[in-house]
């Protein structure tokens, strides 16, 4: 029974050492981490990608945001556009009466 226990703490022990060194860090923009709406982007995207990204995701939050002269002539904004669009369609929020 002893053994069973210092098996069973020893495998919550290992398993609460993998889940907190694996946490994700927090990058800073100064460090090239980019944050929208409080998700986590990626680091060192061109200003039309960023652009791209805060319209995409106003967009999904309800307030539709293009510049589509940039949609049709960038690459970059179009890609942020709806990578932005994507990743924060879990922000709509839709009221119910």
């Amino acid at each position: 029974m002893l053994k069973n226990l210092y098996a069973l703490l020893f495998f919550f022990l290992t398993s609460l050492l993998f889940v907190t060194a694996c946490t994700p860090k927090k990058l800073s923009p100064s460090q090239g981490g980019f944050y929208e709406s409080g998700i986590y982007f990626g680091k060192n995207f061109s200003p039309s990608f960023k652009k791209g990204i805060k319209d995409g995701c106003m967009t999904a939050k309800g307030e539709y945001q293009k510049s589509h002269t940039l949609f049709n002539k960038d690459q970059d904004y179009y890609d942020g556009w709806f990578l932005g669009r994507n990743r924060c369609k879990h922000l709509l929020v839709v009221e119910e009466r």
